[in-house]
């Protein structure tokens, strides 16, 4: 099982997915605790991965088209946002 535990701002880390299939345990900051599958917080990785591009004005594969501008290598997330309940 792997277990993650939730910061003070309401992320947790996570640079990369999980086994689909891999129980993954979630302590939050109010103490409460949730066991999710691997599948559903690649999910929300996934999703604040979208978003992450979108506000970047960043293609699916995380590219920008504008001419002439270098974009850092660095077009991932280290931080995902979850709260209790996500796995309802």
């Amino acid at each position: 099982m792997i277990t993650l535990q939730q910061d003070n701002d309401g992320f947790i880390r996570m640079d990369r997915h999980f086994p689909k299939s891999a129980p993954v345990s979630i302590v939050f900051t109010d103490g409460s605790t949730e066991v999710l599958t691997g599948a559903r917080i690649n999910k929300a990785y996934d999703d604040a991965l979208a978003d992450f591009r979108a506000k970047n004005h960043l293609d699916a594969k995380g590219f920008t088209r504008i001419a002439n501008k270098r974009v850092l290598d660095n077009n991932k997330i280290n931080f995902v946002p979850v709260s209790p309940g996500m796995g309802q």
